[in-house]
């Protein structure tokens, strides 16, 4: 039977992401769909990217783009470090290359460039790494940029009646377009939670991997997961973004 398997934030976080994967038992009839923001953190981002790339070789990936990895790619391409990213994680991702060659560099590049903003699977469920605003839907959204910032479409969710039926004029528009929408970009720990979380038709599946949480990967049929250790714990010597 073929699993579908959406994979939270990353945040250079290697050995989680391995563990996790592990966790899955991924099977080569597997998909997996990463919701982004693969780098910027903890030690290891240069060799996520090289993972996933090989990865991708053997079993059906899909990776959606992160905030992280527009900035990411944004240096690859130009050299240009946004003052921004560097101080939420792009040092530690520039420093994650040093000993790449220029020919991997531009692999790399290659790489966040094929990124996805978002994905529509065949059962009507989408997948992005932050939020849309749009009544119409993810095609309808004006700025790109919200597809990888906007963390409004998770506050609605995490607020609304939950006696509101989606049949119902009350229940909001962009929500009806869609049978499930997953999500990263939001940590679940800001809200007390160490694992996924489901607001209406909303799962956000980013469990603070780039802080103190963990990697978290979930079958979207089952909706069972599964977990990395905590990053501090396996990158005992690094900080990752809890600075």
């Amino acid at each position: 039977m073929t699993r579908t398997i959406a994979i939270g934030d990353i945040h250079g976080g290697l050995k989680a992401l391995v563990q996790v994967l592990n966790k899955v038992e991924v099977k080569d009839n597997d998909k997996l769909i990463f919701v982004g923001d693969y780098v910027d953190g903890w030690s290891e981002a240069a060799q996520v990217i090289q993972f996933l790339m090989e990865l991708s070789k053997t079993i059906d990936c899909t990776f959606i783009k992160g905030n992280h990895d527009v900035w990411a790619e944004e240096w690859l391409r130009s050299g240009e470090v946004h003052p921004t990213w560097y101080m939420h994680g792009g040092k530690e991702t520039m420093e994650s290359y040093e000993g790449f060659s220029n020919a991997d560099k531009a692999s790399h590049l290659a790489f966040f460039e094929s990124m996805l903003m978002y994905h529509i699977d065949d059962q009507n469920r989408l997948f992005l790494h932050a939020g849309f605003t749009s009544m119409h839907g993810v095609e309808r959204e004006v700025f790109q940029q919200t597809l990888y910032f906007d963390r409004t479409l998770w506050e609605m969710a995490l607020t609304m009646d939950k006696r509101i039926e989606k049949n119902s004029e009350l229940y909001p528009k962009r929500l009806k377009h869609y049978n499930e929408i997953y999500i990263g970009h939001t940590p679940t720990t800001n809200f007390n939670s160490a694992v996924p979380m489901n607001a209406v038709n909303v799962w956000n599946i980013d469990t603070g991997a780039a802080f103190k949480g963990k990697v978290c990967a979930m079958n979207i049929d089952t909706k069972e997961f599964w977990q990395s250790d905590n990053l501090p714990s396996l990158y005992p010597n690094e900080t990752g973004r809890n600075k």
